[in-house]
């Protein structure tokens, strides 16, 4: 039975293996007849890419640093006499001048030691005219005796008293007029204290909220409220001690001692955390006598004109500076660069509209462009957009990024802002 069924199970895996054949090679000539994978400029065509044209400038170097703002003078309201407050005078967070009363002390107890000053003034007067009296007679009590002593008419001993008696009233006027001129002062303090019961700001700027209220007992050592002057406005931060070196050097190239008297020659731009710029450039009005040894910072003051008090003591801000001009730097968007395992790479377009990869070396990054130091030069076309699409040696197909040009950081440089080399 065994020997009956061989020849048919040969026939069928023959036929099964012939069939498996006939399937196969079409499947054989659908992989002879396909091209080379894509972005290798096989016979589908180039690869369209968007492309600019790398361009060439002077560009400044700006520095920029975390900033927060505080009053230019910041004066904290402080009573001069203690005694229970009465009344306020001023609306929280208005502008206030500098003289006008925030704050009332019950003047009470110090009008009265105003009034007992007063009369113990009247009193230290009343002895001088005493005194004074009491001296005019001994005057004329020595005048009189002095010529009837020498005559042999009185005892040499009356005018020895009468002398006396004038020497001791002389003493005594200016015993009274010292206490007239002690009691005057007493006048004179007391009249301060009762001035001082009405607190008045020291300067012209915005007062604060009220710490103590109306009834509290109140001392010399109380707070009552702050006032800043707002306008305008100090802007603190801290620069390097590199960045504080250039900076000196910048303000001395163009003529002035110092970075603290570089005023308009170096303006400053402060970037409010709602990312506007604000609209009023700032100059540097404080510098630090000493770099910090832990941070190796020295901390800068910048004063802003505030007209409408839009900026207030404690808002964050990012202060930026221009610290240098780049000349004739070539600039490349940040998006045609490529990291490869930390080597920076770009694919530059030559005329025959082949791709290459340029490994290059970047400086500072200015907006959405960088600085590119070696690797292209200016007028090459750089690739933008497709990036993923080629390999080195591809044919493309370069369009004009529609995206916005480079930016020009001198308006007067030249140099194509996108498209294909010619």
């Amino acid at each position: 039975m065994a020997s009956l069924h061989t020849p048919r199970r040969a026939g069928a895996l023959v036929s099964l293996v012939a069939g498996s054949l006939s399937l196969s090679l079409p499947l054989l000539g659908g992989c002879k007849q396909g091209g080379p994978p894509p972005g290798m400029g096989g016979p589908q065509g180039p690869v369209p890419v968007q492309v600019v044209t790398a361009i060439q400038q002077n560009v400044p170097l700006t520095g920029e640093w975390v900033a927060n703002t505080d009053g230019y003078v910041n004066a904290q309201i402080q009573p001069q006499v203690s005694g229970y407050l009465i009344r306020q005078d001023y609306k929280e967070g208005s502008e206030v001048h500098k003289g006008q009363v925030l704050f009332e002390i019950d003047p009470r107890p110090l009008q009265a030691s105003l009034d007992q000053a007063l009369g113990q003034l009247a009193q230290a007067k009343s002895q001088v005219t005493q005194a004074q009296a009491n001296l005019d007679l001994a005057t004329i009590n020595v005048n009189r005796d002095t010529p009837l002593a020498q005559a042999h008419a009185i005892a040499q001993s009356t005018l020895d008293t009468d002398t006396q008696t004038q020497a001791a009233d002389k003493a005594a006027v200016g015993t009274a007029q010292a206490s007239v001129a002690s009691a005057q002062a007493q006048v004179e303090t007391a009249q301060l204290n009762l001035g001082f019961t009405k607190v008045r700001s020291l300067i012209d700027g915005v007062a604060g909220q009220a710490a103590l209220q109306v009834g509290n007992l109140v001392s010399t050592s109380s707070v009552l409220t702050s006032v800043s002057q707002l306008n305008p406005i100090k802007a603190y931060f801290y620069i390097s001690e590199q960045e504080y070196l250039t900076l000196s050097e910048k303000a001395k190239a163009s003529g002035k001692s110092d970075l603290l008297s570089s005023g308009s020659v170096l303006p400053l731009k402060l970037t409010l955390t709602n990312g506007q710029v604000y609209p009023q450039p700032g100059h540097i009005v404080f510098v630090d006598r000493s770099v910090s040894a832990q941070t190796g910072s020295i901390r800068i003051a910048a004063a802003f004109a505030n007209p409408n008090n839009l900026l207030r003591p404690g808002q964050f801000g990012r202060i930026s500076a221009e610290t240098d001009i780049l000349q004739n730097a070539v600039l490349v968007p940040q998006r045609a660069i490529q990291d490869l395992q930390g080597t920076n790479q770009v694919f530059i377009v030559g005329a025959d509209n082949v791709a290459h990869i340029h490994t290059v070396q970047l400086g500072a990054q200015i907006g959405s462009n960088v600085v590119v130091t070696s690797g292209v030069n200016a007028g090459q076309t750089i690739v933008t957009e497709g990036l993923d699409k080629i390999r080195d040696g591809a044919k493309v197909q370069p369009q004009p990024d529609h995206t916005p040009p480079l930016t020009t950081a001198d308006p007067t440089a030249a140099g194509p802002n996108s498209g294909p080399a010619s």
